[in-house]
């Protein structure tokens, strides 16, 4: 096999001096944004700026609104920090257990030997111990975990530290807005990506130090971390997207359904919950999901090109281009957000969504030349991929930056469905009836461009060009979630303005950020579910290289039954995720009917609202249901392999693979299609809009039902079912030894 033209040493100082550098380019935003002052004083007021703030609203005090704006952020912080502490100290609790499962299971399949054996693939060499194995990947999968929860914690503190701010800049217009908004995002996405590298960098170093040569064994280990990762980011999600959808049902039914009082309205009980969900469910669950699709996507490559030429050939350099192509991606990602915040200023409200949308085309099109210099620099000219139950694949270095360009430019294929705010003249019911079908019919063109994707690489490179694709879709991490970040900072923002008493003026350019922030947190949403699909289809590559299975035939009734139950799995976990989300949604309304019938003077505005006993709702309910369909994922792969084995398991992730991802696309645009419906006739910014409102008319009404429906579905159950297909891959993956040396024991009593 040719030599590449990049040297060892170089790699191992250019992919941490790119983590770095993308961490030290967070500082500077995070410092930016702090320029911004929340807090007393005429310095606080004007910001150091030298334009005249609004102040036209007759009654309305600058300086008290400011020190409101202060006080509701801390408020938030508050309980975002509560929340996610409490979540982190159950699943404290859950990675101590886990690992121990982890370090048993392995751990038996040599009988806790700490003899070196024989390689499987060159009986000349000597591998490592079982016991190593099961050490490290409990290792690994702490790493993963405590990554992912910095990840999200991170995140959640830079966006309620830029909330305010992104109100008090809105002031001055809609483009100072904007800027502190998007920063404050690119904090949270430049820290991830960075971070998740970085980590995952200096593991492997380590652990090399001690496998040597078994690079087979190493990188297999190196497989917990994306199990740490995705662990957590389930309960992150579940647990986050229960919160926030509880808070927000609540606000909505009662607050503008009932009492027709505005969206963040101080007087509504439930609003100081509703913002705190923004943060823990938006910002920090996904935060640790696209850090767990980070994590997951680069295990499969090192674990399904360990066994290849690469491997076999102790080239590091190769065995690197997965953490080459994150390493340019964070540069890629500078370049762009550089775009954003300094060469194309927002001047007016029609300019956001396009610069938005801008930032994803300028880091694709930069992104694709980059795949092209590492490919040419970081492979060699040709090299071998082995393909399980046939001959290895004889590829060439220019196929892979087709394999990797294919999963990038999906990405922005994978998009949102617009509004049904029409359907809203009719009712709630047609509101409803065409939500839907606008949401199933969403599915044709994501599906499509992941199945070309699929194709395109798996024709290539077999396996090692699918996983090489999830990392293209991800290697714009940066600026992905820098986008999806912005918009819950945006609404927060609003929710800000309204309760501070903030000019109207103030409140309109808020929402017009919102509005725009909402159109690319779809983006987020299909950006994240085409990555896991991609990404659990590399892993169920590499389980089934790891487990020996030759060929996975659906026609088998094992393989057979597992695919109908897999299949089945999405539709149970969402029936759990939605349900939570009723129940605690239940307790909500009940409560803020309750602050309304019984305190005097509440809907005049004369005393406030007990705004903690709804904060503490919303986090008993959501602790307490996110373990049910939390035990359903992570105990199936672990029940089905043991008691029917790997084939069986097998065809389990394959049907959960299949189905999970369409009910993924169609529950997050069904949900965001009434939601545009909803902000569109909120917004009044045409004729057609100004028919169908204003707010409080029949039609707003319907569009507030709808978007109530669909509030689980995107922000719950849609998002979370892409974390529960790439979960159970990597999970067998891991576990894979154990299940080929002692699963099935169903079968084998059955004597089948």
């Amino acid at each position: 096999m040719a030599a590449t033209l990049l040297s060892a040493l170089l790699v191992e100082i250019l992919i941490p001096v790119a983590a770095l550098i993308g961490m030290v380019f967070a500082l500077i935003q995070w410092f930016l944004v702090s320029r911004v002052s929340v807090g007393g004083g005429q310095a606080s007021i004007n910001n150091g700026y030298d334009q005249s703030l609004l102040d036209d609203e007759e009654g309305y005090d600058d300086a008290e609104a400011v020190a409101l704006c202060a006080e509701i952020q801390n408020a938030i912080s508050e309980g975002a920090e509560s929340f996610l502490i409490t979540e982190y100290q159950y699943l404290g609790i859950f990675m101590a257990v886990f690992s121990v499962f982890i370090f048993l299971f392995l751990g038996s399949v040599g009988g806790f030997s700490t003899k070196w054996v024989s390689c499987k693939a060159n009986p000349s060499e000597l591998c490592a111990p079982p016991l190593a194995n099961a050490l490290f990947s409990t290792v690994a999968f702490i790493l993963g975990a405590l990554t992912s929860t910095l990840s999200g914690y991170l995140g959640m503190k830079i966006a309620t530290y830029a909330n305010a701010r992104t109100t008090l800049e809105a002031r001055k217009g809609v483009g100072e807005a904007f800027i502190v908004a998007f920063r404050a995002g690119s904090v949270m996405g430049f820290l991830l990506a960075a971070n998740g590298l970085i980590v995952l960098f200096i593991a492997i170093v380590l652990f090399k130090l001690y496998y040597g040569n078994d690079w087979t064994g190493l990188y297999e280990s190196i497989a917990g971390y994306g199990l740490g990762g995705s662990s957590v980011a389930l309960f992150g999600r579940v647990g986050g997207g229960i919160y926030t959808k509880a808070a927000d049902v609540g606000a909505d039914l009662v607050g503008k359904v009932e009492r027709n009082i505005p969206e963040d309205d101080p007087r509504n009980p439930a609003v100081i919950a509703d913002n705190v969900g923004d943060n823990v469910g938006d910002i920090a669950g996904m935060g640790a999901d696209l850090f767990g699709s980070f994590a997951e996507s680069s295990c499969a490559a090192l674990v399904v090109s360990s066994i290849s030429s690469f491997g076999a050939d102790r080239d590091f350099v190769a065995m690197s281009f997965p953490l080459l192509i994150s390493s340019a991606g964070i540069v890629v990602c500078l370049i762009t957000t550089i775009f954003a915040t300094d060469l194309f200023v927002i001047k007016s409200v029609k300019e956001i969504e396009p610069s938005l949308k801008r930032q994803l085309v300028i880091s694709t099109v930069l992104m694709t030349l980059a795949i092209a210099a590492v490919c040419y620099l970081a492979l060699p000219s040709t090299f071998t991929i082995n393909v399980v139950g046939h001959q290895p694949k004889v590829v060439k270095n220019w196929k892979l930056f087709f394999c990797v360009g294919s999963g990038l430019w999906a990405g922005l294929i994978i998009g949102p469905v617009r509004d049904v705010a029409d359907s809203c003249r009719t009712g709630a019911a047609t509101n409803v009836i065409f939500g839907l079908a606008l949401g199933y019919k969403s599915v044709i063109i994501p599906v499509l461009a992941i199945a070309v994707a699929i194709f395109l690489s798996f024709s290539l490179a077999a396996m090692y060009g699918i996983a090489v694709a999830a990392l293209g879709m991800l290697s714009t991490l940066a600026t992905g979630l820098a986008i999806d970040a912005y918009g819950p900072i945006s609404d927060n923002a609003g929710g800000i303005a309204e309760m501070a008493g903030m000019p109207h003026k103030v409140r309109e350019r808020t929402d017009a950020l919102d509005a725009a922030g909402n159109t690319t947190a779809a983006i987020g949403k299909g950006f994240a579910i085409g990555s896991a699909a991609l990404v659990s289809l590399a892993l169920f590559g590499a389980f089934v290289s790891r487990a020996g299975i030759a060929v996975v035939d659906v026609i088998q009734p094992k393989e057979f039954v597992g695919l109908i139950v897999g299949a089945m799995l999405p539709y149970w976990f969402s029936a759990m995720t939605m349900k939570s989300v009723g129940k605690a949604a239940l307790a909500m309304v009940e409560e803020v009917r309750r602050q309304f019938n019984t305190i005097p003077g509440l809907m005049e505005g004369t005393v406030k609202p007990d705004y903690k006993r709804c904060v503490k709702i919303s986090t008993d309910a959501s602790l307490r249901e996110m373990i049910p369909p939390g035990a359903l994922v992570m105990l199936t792969p672990l029940i089905v392999g043991t008691l029917f084995g790997s084939s069986t398991l097998a065809g389990l992730l394959a049907g959960a693979l299949v189905s999970g991802v369409q009910i993924a696309i169609s529950a997050s645009n069904t949900g965001g299609a009434w939601d545009n419906a909803k902000k569109y006739i909120e917004a009044g910014a045409s004729d057609h809009a100004r028919s169908l409102g204003p707010k409080g008319s029949d039609a707003h009404k319907a569009a507030v039902i709808g978007d109530t429906v669909g509030d689980p579905l995107k922000d719950t159950s849609g998002p979370s079912l892409n974390i529960l297909i790439k979960l159970m891959a990597v999970e067998s993956l891991v576990f894979a030894p154990f299940f080929a040396a002692h699963g099935g024991i169903f079968f084998k009593w059955l004597n089948i």
